[in-house]
């Protein structure tokens, strides 16, 4: 069980690192982009809380 819940923290922190990078990557403005940077950070936040059984 231990490892399940290890293994999916580093998924689900590396899938939010490919997503901010790629949204760096976008070619859109400054403040679309840091819009789109904090909605996925929250995500991240709220998916990693799920996984610790917080939620």
């Amino acid at each position: 069980m231990g490892l399940s819940v290890i293994i999916g923290i580093l998924i689900t922190f590396l899938v939010v690192i490919l997503v901010l990078y790629l949204v760096q990557r976008l070619p859109t403005d400054a403040r679309t982009q840091q819009i789109i940077r904090i909605i996925v950070i929250i995500i991240g936040i709220v998916s990693l809380l799920k996984y610790l059984a917080v939620f």
